[in-house]
């Protein structure tokens, strides 16, 4: 049951990183997968402050954090990025988006847990 879960969780987490990549953007800097991350990081750390302070059901956490925010965020995403940003010699734009996603995905864990009710 627990695979069901994580399976639906998934699903919701791919059709909303896929959604929000139809949002028309023209930049050569990945926004769109920053933004993703983040709102990822912010999620899973608004689920993980529930978690800790509400009587919280395991199967709604493995549901959350490991389906929608494992199936949201896009870590090989931002990997390929980063790496075409490097290969291309956008030294600049590639070590921005790497230190953002970083430090803003770190940001947004301590926002999610902030926000948790």
């Amino acid at each position: 049951m627990n695979f069901f879960f994580v399976a639906l969780g998934g699903a919701a987490g791919a059709c909303g990183r896929y959604a929000i990549s139809l949002i028309p953007v023209k930049t050569q800097f990945p926004v769109l997968t920053l933004v993703t991350n983040f709102l990822g990081a912010v999620l899973i750390g608004f689920v993980v402050g529930i978690a800790e302070n509400k009587n919280v059901s395991k199967n709604a956490i493995l549901f959350l954090k490991t389906g929608v925010c494992g199936g949201f965020t896009t870590f090989s995403t931002f990997s390929l990025e980063a790496y075409n940003l490097f290969m291309t010699k956008n030294y600049g734009l590639c070590g921005l988006y790497v230190f953002l996603s970083v430090a803003g995905c770190i940001a947004g864990v301590w926002l999610g847990k902030k926000i948790y009710f």
